[in-house]
């Protein structure tokens, strides 16, 4: 079937999963709960009979044991047609596992890849998995804010100069904070060398279905494009989809890369609630988009006037800032009340009952979606007036070593693999500056290694670490999370390895 004899108002896998409940299909296959039948009445409570009755095998069950009605491939031909992009693919294992597939189509599974340093934990591990160099893209590093901006073009060139033979360039837009970089010109450095791009649009659900949004990758030529649903779209948690488009991807390979690394248990509650979404997307998503922006230029507007919050904007898209800004991400500073990010999440969480995103020693970020309304948004200027009378009593924040730019990016003197897999030695904290980390260590969220496997670790790295931990910063990878020891490539391998 062609895409323009697509109907867009069909979603073949909701209604397969419909017509599988009207027929009162029963199975002698897993999923062992047969629909709900033998959940304790406890689980039920909680998680809704309804959800077992949708958790179906695909095959054999959903659809007959050569998924001849091809219920999955038309919503995923479905949603390329809706976004225009030749492919796309649906993972149920989230965007970490998309990222990997990616990262392993557009190489051999050696050489070299051209990566945003801003990149996702989820890319380190699948340079752990595939033995590739990475060559970091610096971002542009804003000293008065302490944060990172998405690089520059001129500095993707400059890396293509230093490594014209590495496969590909991969670019995270828009970031967490939602600031995006410039695609446009960063595909054509790429494409006039006949190199893909790989964007990581883990938060650009939305922006296919508004011309008000910042720059869809597709639509800047991008080559692979992975988004998270469960992020700005309305999909469960683990619901990502992966675009392609061009000829300098084999559609084929990348399709297998997923596969390697992929479930053969896929569950039909994230499938189907993707194609859900996606018809829902075409059909209502602009007046919904067009809601969530004017809600969030309100909140904006109003989270500014209260007095010690600065919602940060105008810094964030200057010349050497971001290229756009996503400002469904309402990024807060909280400095000025004297207390850190870390303070403020865990405060608003605990008094108020409301759950923020990413945070750091001064900001932290409230993500509007197109399921908020004015009662949501009251809700948390509410809390942040609350949390504003509360600060006076709250204690001083304490202070977190921010790193010179010259000291942030560590030097790769290993490649991430082999550091990680190789002999490796716990030693104290204090006594790694000089070694070569064997682990991560990444602030979460977001979610961006400061450490990786492979690199050499300075004293600026470590004195920001153990003082992010000390004022409140998670980290979730290390063997320890209190930093007291860490775990470095052995340098005078023994008989017995770790």
């Amino acid at each position: 079937m062609g895409q323009n004899e697509l109907d867009q108002n069909q979603a073949p896998v909701i209604d397969a999963l419909a017509e599988h409940q009207k027929l009162g299909r029963y199975g002698f296959t897993p999923p062992a709960h047969r629909q709900g039948r033998g959940v304790d009445p406890r689980v039920l409570e909680v998680l809704g009979e309804q959800s077992f009755k949708a958790d179906v095998v695909a095959s054999s069950g959903l659809d007959d044991r050569k998924s001849s009605n091809g219920y999955l491939s038309t919503a995923e031909e479905l949603l390329a047609a809706a976004v225009g992009a030749d492919k796309a693919f649906f993972s149920t294992c989230g965007s970490s596992l998309s990222i990997k597939a990616a990262i392993l189509a557009v190489t051999r599974g050696e050489g070299d890849l051209l990566i945003s340093r801003d990149a996702h934990k989820s890319v380190v591990s699948g340079l752990v998995l595939s033995g590739l160099q990475p060559r970091w893209i610096k971002p542009r590093w804003d000293d008065e804010l302490k944060m990172s901006h998405p690089p520059a073009p001129e500095t993707v060139e400059e890396m293509w100069q230093r490594y014209p033979d590495a496969s590909a360039a991969l670019i995270v837009s828009p970031t967490p904070y939602g600031t995006c970089a410039d695609l446009e010109a960063i595909v054509e450095i790429c494409h006039k060398r006949g190199k893909p791009l790989i964007v990581d649009e883990a938060w650009g659900a939305q922006l296919p279905f508004h011309p008000d949004t910042p720059t869809w990758a597709m639509d800047a030529g991008a080559d692979i494009c992975v988004v998270s649903v469960h992020k700005m779209g309305l999909g469960f948690e683990q619901g990502s989809i992966f675009h392609l488009q061009g000829n300098l991807v084999d559609p084929i390979r990348l399709n297998q890369c997923a596969d390697v690394l992929s479930t053969t248990s896929a569950n039909t509650l994230i499938y189907g609630a993707m194609d859900g979404w996606r018809r829902q997307m075409v059909q209502e998503g602009k007046a919904m988009i067009d809601r969530a922006l004017n809600l969030a230029r309100r909140v904006r507007k109003e989270i500014e006037a209260l007095p010690g919050l600065h919602v940060l904007e105008d810094e964030l898209v200057h010349e050497e800032a971001s290229h756009d800004l996503d400002i469904l991400h309402i990024l807060i500073d909280v400095s000025q009340l004297g207390i850190s990010g870390y303070q403020a999440t865990d405060w608003m969480r605990e008094n108020c009952r409301i759950d923020l995103g990413t945070n750091d020693h001064r900001r932290t970020e409230a993500v509007i979606s197109v399921s908020d309304d004015d009662e949501t948004a009251d809700k948390l200027l509410s809390g942040l007036r609350a949390l504003v009378d509360a600060a006076p009593s709250l204690p001083r924040a304490p202070a977190v070593v921010i790193p010179k730019e010259e000291d942030l990016f560590l030097e790769t003197v290993m490649l991430p693999r082999d550091a990680f897999f190789g002999p490796v030695e716990v030693i104290p904290i204090e006594e790694s500056p000089g070694r070569i980390a064997a682990e991560m260590a990444t602030p979460y969220p977001p979610g961006v290694p400061l450490l990786l496997p492979g690199e050499r670790i300075n004293q600026a790295a470590i004195d920001y670490l153990r003082s992010g931990v000390e004022a409140g910063m998670v980290l979730p990878d290390p063997a320890d999370p209190t930093l007291k020891t860490i775990r470095v490539v052995r340098e005078v391998p023994h008989e017995h390895e770790q």
